[in-house]
C-alpha cells in the first residue's frame, strides 16, 4: 500500500474517533451541570482534556460553557475542535476514495455537511445533548459502516491503529485530569456528590454500565483499574494498546512477541508494562506520573509508525494531519 494513503486512512480514522471524542467529554460535562445536586461541572478541564489550554487562554478571559462548548465544537483555529477534526477527516477520505468505500464516503460526507450546517446556525445550546449525541452517532456509524464495507487489509488495518492509539491517548488524559480534580476532595468521599463526580468520569468514556457490571460501586482506585488496564472494555488502554499492536503485526507480517522496526518495537514494549503492571504499583508510584509517562510513550510510538510507514510520500500530497 502507498504510504500517502497509508497515513490518510490512519489519519481519517484518528481524527473520527477524536471528534467523537470530544463531543462524549462536552456532552458528559452539560449533563453534570444540570445536576442540582453537585454544581460543580467544571469547564477548564475539559480544554485541558484535549490539551489546549495555552491557545483557550490567549482567546478568552474565563472557561464558561460557551466559550468552551464554542472553542472545543466550532472553532476551526483550534486542530481540537470537532468541527477542525472533522474537515482533516473529510479531506483524508477524499484524498482516498478509492481505496475506501463508498458506503464509509458517503457517511463521512453526510457528517461533515451536518456539523458545517449546524456551524453556520451556531445554536447548539438550544439542544446540546441532542447534537453531541448526533455527533457521537455519526461518528460511530462511520466506524460501524468501515468495519462491515472494507477489506480487513492492510487499510482497514492502518485506520484501526489510529483509531486506537488516539482512543488510548484520550481515555489516558480524561483520567488524569479528572483524578487530579477529584481525588483532592477529601471531604466529599463516599457521599453521593462524589459518586456523582466519580460517575460522571465513566461516562466520559462510556464506561458506566460495563464498570457496574464488573464492579458494583463505585470506588476511585477501581474506576482507575478499569479505565487503565481492563482488557476486554473498547475503551480502557490496555485494550486500546493491544489491539493496536495486533493491527501493526497485521500491516508488517511480524510475529506476536517479536518486533520489526521502532513502530512494532516501542508498542509492544508499552503494551508489555501495562500488562505486568498491577493498579497497586501504578497508584503508589503516582497515577498522573504514570498517565504522563503514558502519553510520552504513545507519542513516540506515533512518531515511530510515520518514520516507517509515512515518510516518504510525493510532495504536495500529503495526507492532512496535525
Amino acid at each position: 500500500m502507498l504510504s500517502r494513503v497509508a497515513e490518510a486512512v490512519y489519519w481519517m480514522n484518528r481524527y473520527i474517533e477524536r471528534a467523537e471524542n470530544v463531543a462524549r467529554f462536552i456532552d458528559v460535562n452539560l449533563q453534570l451541570s444540570l445536576d442540582a445536586a453537585t454544581g460543580s461541572a467544571q469547564w477548564q478541564p475539559l480544554v485541558d482534556t484535549t490539551g489546549d489550554r495555552l491557545m483557550f487562554a490567549e482567546r478568552y478571559e474565563t472557561a464558561t460553557r460557551e466559550h468552551v462548548v464554542d472553542f472545543l465544537t466550532f472553532d476551526t483555529d483550534n486542530s481540537n475542535s470537532i468541527l477542525s477534526c472533522l474537515n482533516r477527516a473529510h479531506d483524508n477520505a477524499r484524498s482516498v476514495r478509492e481505496v475506501i468505500s463508498s458506503e464509509m464516503w458517503e457517511q463521512i460526507h453526510r457528517y461533515y455537511l451536518m456539523l458545517r450546517q449546524a456551524a453556520r446556525q451556531r445554536r447548539v445550546l438550544d439542544r446540546p445533548h441532542a447534537f453531541f449525541e448526533e455527533i457521537k452517532s455519526a461518528s460511530r456509524l462511520f466506524m460501524g459502516v468501515t468495519d462491515a464495507t472494507m477489506s480487513h487489509g492492510e487499510g482497514w488495518h492502518f485506520g484501526r491503529l489510529g483509531q486506537l492509539l488516539e482512543r488510548a491517548e484520550k481515555t489516558s488524559r480524561m483520567l488524569d485530569v479528572k483524578y487530579f480534580l477529584l481525588l483532592p476532595s477529601l471531604d466529599a468521599v463516599g457521599t453521593p456528590i462524589d459518586d456523582i463526580q466519580w460517575a460522571a468520569v465513566l461516562r466520559s468514556a462510556s464506561a458506566f454500565e460495563m464498570y457496574r457490571k464488573r464492579f458494583g460501586r463505585i470506588a476511585p482506585d477501581r474506576v482507575a483499574e478499569f479505565l487503565i488496564l481492563d482488557r476486554e472494555f473498547p475503551r480502557a488502554m490496555q485494550h486500546c494498546v493491544m489491539h493496536a499492536e495486533y493491527s501493526l503485526h497485521a500491516v508488517t507480517g511480524s510475529s506476536t512477541g517479536t518486533f520489526a522496526n521502532p513502530a512494532e518495537q516501542r508498542l509492544g514494549r508499552l503494551r508489555a508494562e501495562l500488562s505486568y503492571s498491577p493498579i497497586q504499583e501504578i497508584m503508589s508510584s503516582g497515577l498522573h506520573e504514570f498517565l504522563d509517562t503514558f502519553q510520552l510513550k504513545l507519542n513516540q510510538v506515533d512518531d515511530a509508525i510515520y518514520e516507517t510507514f509515512f515518510a516518504l510520500h510525493p510532495v504536495g500530497d500529503a495526507p492532512v494531519h496535525d
